[in-house]
């Protein structure tokens, strides 16, 4: 048996690894210095540039509203696919079963490539429809297994009980299936928000030169080094990340109680 330091200390050292580098990234986006690599003191400079600098606030509000749209579109059709797979028996349900899998393991380049010929042959302008569609493509079958593992422990027994009782299809669903898998459904929007705002890949191929996500910007201007207001939006934007993860524990929380 390991000691019980031992484990802290395993624990401790697996939070350094996540956690350190994006300390790194806060500590240094109030660095009076140019250069990343020399501390000149404490300033909210790069916040100022940040903030003045229009083309890097473009991309990250047209982030931000990709990412918000795709993670509500598919936790919708996430969330229904596993309702369906789970609850219900139709010709080709092994084959979507088995196609959710095949694109969460699909790497980011095929699916680019592949989406990005098929606007093509549609004779669709590369730009935020695109990617927006691109982007729902990514994200939901992430909801779906998320969703689909939270309904291997759910009771069909209670949804016959409230049909007994009078309650119809969608009143079942409303007050007994949708509360009792919220927490997963939740847990599938911020997961495909984080892979919306994170993608870079699927981004490049199915985006437009009108229409620039933050992702590909960091990923060119890195060509060229990175400045210092670029940690200055990554902070932020880990903060915004870290206040919606804290509010989705408060609303589980108040659900449960």
């Amino acid at each position: 048996m390991m000691p019980r330091f031992l484990k802290r200390l395993y624990l401790w050292l697996i939070y350094a690894f996540f956690y350190v580098p994006l300390l790194v990234v806060f500590i240094y986006s109030f660095n009076n210095n140019r250069y990343t690599t020399n501390w000149g003191g404490f300033s909210l400079r790069w916040y100022k540039a940040l903030f003045a600098n229009s083309a890097l606030l473009d991309a990250a509000v047209n982030s931000l509203l990709v990412a918000v749209c795709a993670a509500t579109l598919a936790t919708v059709l996430g969330t229904l696919t596993a309702l369906s797979l789970k609850r219900y028996s139709f010709t080709g349900r092994q084959a979507m079963y088995g196609g959710i899998f095949l694109l969460t393991a699909s790497p980011d380049i095929v699916m680019g490539i592949s989406l990005l010929i098929m606007f093509i042959a549609l004779k669709m302008k590369l730009g935020f429809v695109t990617l927006l569609i691109a982007h729902t493509t990514l994200c939901a079958p992430f909801v779906a297994v998320t969703v689909l593992a939270r309904l291997e422990a759910f009771d069909e027994h209670l949804i016959e009980a409230a049909r007994d009782l009078g309650a119809s299809e969608a009143g079942a669903f409303r007050h007994i299936l949708l509360p009792l898998t919220f927490p997963a459904v939740a847990a599938g929007w911020l997961l495909s928000f984080t892979l919306s705002m994170d993608d870079v890949l699927i981004s490049t191929f199915t985006t437009g030169p009108t229409f620039e996500v933050l992702p590909v910007k960091i990923y060119s201007m890195v060509k060229l080094g990175v400045k210092p207001d670029v940690n200055a939006l990554c902070a932020v934007m880990f903060v915004l990340t870290l206040i919606l993860v804290v509010l989705a524990q408060v609303i589980n929380q108040r659900r449960r109680k």
